[in-house]
């Protein structure tokens, strides 16, 4: 069975990781915050004896799309978030903005990426990510 440990941890986290994790997540993050953590449990895994790259990398991020800034404020609105925190820590915006994020979680290692989606009622979003989110990393 896949091991997955993730969080935030700066030492303890990335050992564990390193030893016992077949994927490594890190959970709503920024970009900045990803890399750096990634970084750590690649050393992690290198001094136990492991390459760095043995292990999956991936994020969860909420997700928050829209076809225009007023729908994504609309959809932040109704999870009682913040769009500028999204950009920051999620995946917010339009289809094409969400999908060149997700691209640089990738340029830092993430080769797997959760969403959240914490609007569940709202099934309009979950078939603009499909049709115009996920049709495009396919």
């Amino acid at each position: 069975m896949p091991v997955l440990v993730g969080g935030h941890g700066a030492t303890r986290t990335p050992r564990l990781a390193a030893q016992y994790a077949d994927e490594f997540n890190i959970p709503f993050a920024s970009l900045e915050d990803s890399a750096r953590q990634f970084g750590r449990v690649r050393a992690a895994a290198e001094a136990a004896g492991r390459k760095g790259d043995e292990l999956v990398y991936s994020n969860a991020l909420v997700a928050c799309v829209g076809r225009d800034d007023a729908e994504v404020a609309r959809r932040a609105a109704a999870i009682g978030r913040e769009v500028d925190e999204l950009k920051a820590n999620g995946l917010a915006g339009s289809p094409a903005e969400v999908v060149d994020k997700i691209g640089r979680y990738a340029a830092i290692g993430a080769s797997r990426v959760y969403l959240q989606m914490l609007d569940l009622d709202d099934l309009d979003h979950l078939e603009l990510i499909s049709t115009q989110v996920q049709s495009q990393l396919s």
